[in-house]
């Protein structure tokens, strides 16, 4: 058994967040990313003493960077002055405050694609212009693609680790993408909420932490980065995020607007810097899970749906799922969008690939991060939603 392992499906049915109330209780809910694990009890035991105290008032002071410098030297060898961060209102929204920073409206901002839905709805929010470099057919960063893309753009949006893909960019892209960015002038913004969920089998496999932090990385001393312990922790409703800018982005991250961190909690920072400090076992588990209940899938979808192609991942707990393959006797079922059928012939709730931009097409996104018993009935009812074709 594994932590994911721990909750029965009842017991996960008595939650009321969007995972659990987007869809009625006949919907298997595999699409938003919340984790069906039991809290970590050094956070609850924290958020539970500050209330006790009435510690609820506005954010202050620099425990959630303190807590967070601590787990990046120890994990991934990211030495940062936390007294040169910013505490953001979550992660999306503290990129849009970085990029008011940077940028001006009608400005050109790039992203990869396939890639996280919000960063086309909160940049074009922004009043700034979307412009879109395919990553490679294997789902990697693509120099030559963004070398044309960066032409006349102000900021390229790093997504590090990628999701949907669970691609963990390698120190040699960074270092290519960092000099590519330099030459146009580009500045690089960096969303790495899903620094600490890698793969522990991946780092024995490289020798090396799977996460590279992109401030960290020779020609990108002038990226920022965005950070939150919300996705690895599982705690996407108490918000708080930060920015860290690396040598040459600290003026940059100190001239984020003031208001910009009214909407983070300072519950949330207590949270987070529980999590980040007492709960790094916790996170070990949840990590350890994420490779078996990745592992157990692939092969239960290559055995039972063999045309359904998992991506490899060595990051998030999500896995992407190319369905173009998979067709029925009564013709291509699926069509661009296969999360429709799954959700109508099957009442399995994927997230579809379409949001994410080009090369989503004929995707889903899974998310794993749940138990195995959950994975199996998911299978079973993407099966059925063939059948019934």
């Amino acid at each position: 058994m594994t932590i994911f392992d721990t909750l029965s499906l009842d017991q996960l049915r008595t939650r009321t967040s969007e995972k659990w109330r987007q869809y009625g209780p006949d919907v298997l809910p595999l699409w938003v990313a919340e984790m069906d694990v039991p809290q970590a009890e050094p956070v609850i035991a924290a958020v539970t003493d500050a209330l006790r105290r009435g510690d609820t008032g506005y954010p202050g002071g620099r425990g959630y960077a303190e807590a967070f410098a601590g787990f990046a030297a120890d994990r991934w060898g990211w030495e940062l002055d936390p007294s040169k961060t910013r505490m953001l209102t979550d992660v999306m929204i503290g990129i849009t405050d970085v990029l008011k920073v940077l940028t001006r409206a009608g400005d050109t901002v790039v992203v990869n694609t396939p890639v996280y839905p919000p960063f086309y709805d909160f940049v074009r929010d922004t009043g700034r212009v979307v412009r879109a470099a395919p990553l490679t057919a294997d789902h990697r960063l693509d120099l030559a693609a963004l070398d044309e893309a960066f032409v006349g753009a102000t900021v390229f949006l790093l997504c590090n680790p990628h999701n949907p893909t669970g691609t963990a960019h390698t120190p040699a892209e960074l270092v290519g993408l960092a000099d590519l960015a330099r030459r146009h002038g580009v500045r690089i913004v960096a969303d790495e909420i899903h620094a600490p969920i890698t793969s522990p089998a991946a780092a024995r496999e490289l020798g090396r932490p799977v996460f590279t932090p992109i401030v960290t990385v020779p020609g990108a001393e002038n990226a920022i980065s965005v950070v939150s312990a919300s996705k690895a922790w599982n705690l996407a409703g108490l918000k708080a995020a930060l920015a860290i800018g690396g040598p040459e982005a600290v003026a940059d991250v100190a001239a984020i607007a003031e208001i910009a961190d009214h909407g983070a909690s300072h519950l949330a920072a207590i949270a987070h810097a529980a999590a980040l400090t007492h709960a790094r076992g916790w996170l070990d588990d949840v990590l350890t899970g994420i490779d078996v209940n990745r592992a157990y899938f692939t092969g239960l979808l290559a055995s039972r749906l063999p045309d359904a192609v998992v991506h490899p991942a060595q990051a998030t707990y999500l896995a992407w799922v190319d369905c173009r393959a998979v067709r029925t006797a009564a013709g291509d079922l699926l069509g661009d969008d296969p999360s429709r059928a799954f959700l109508k012939r099957g009442q399995v709730a994927f997230t579809s690939g379409v949001p994410f931009g080009a090369g989503g097409e004929g995707h889903v996104r899974i998310n794993l991060a749940t138990s195995r018993a959950i994975l199996d009935e998911a299978v079973a009812r993407m099966c059925a939603a063939l059948e019934q074709a």
